[in-house]
């Protein structure tokens, strides 16, 4: 293999890498805590992108619990988002990746 052709498939890898990053806003995770009294949305891009929050827990007194609860929920969703995009990444890559022991493509960003 030359080295034009080596630098042309390169280039063609990184196009798709970044056209699997891109899509990663598509990969949503949802998470409640508090049985359900706050629940969120997120993206692949760990973008928080909705929050629905009882309301009755909107008052005074339970600011400290509210906050607590949508930080779990936030997190929760992070995580699994996390996971989701892992596997996302994994399969859009896997036709011009080598699979090299310990490479962790869910730690690209």
């Amino acid at each position: 293999m030359d080295l034009a052709n080596m630098m042309g498939k390169i280039k063609d890898m990184q196009g798709k890498m970044e056209e699997a990053q891109e899509s990663l806003v598509h990969i949503t995770a949802e998470a409640e805590a508090g049985a359900g009294l706050v629940k969120v949305k997120v993206n692949g891009k760990k973008q928080l992108i909705q929050l629905d929050i009882d309301p009755d827990l909107a008052k005074p007194d339970d600011l400290e619990m509210l906050q607590d609860l949508v930080i779990a929920a936030v997190n929760k969703a992070l995580n699994d988002v996390g996971e989701k995009c892992q596997e996302h990444i994994r399969k859009q890559t896997e036709s011009f990746m080598p699979n090299i022991p310990g490479l962790d493509l869910g730690s690209l960003k």
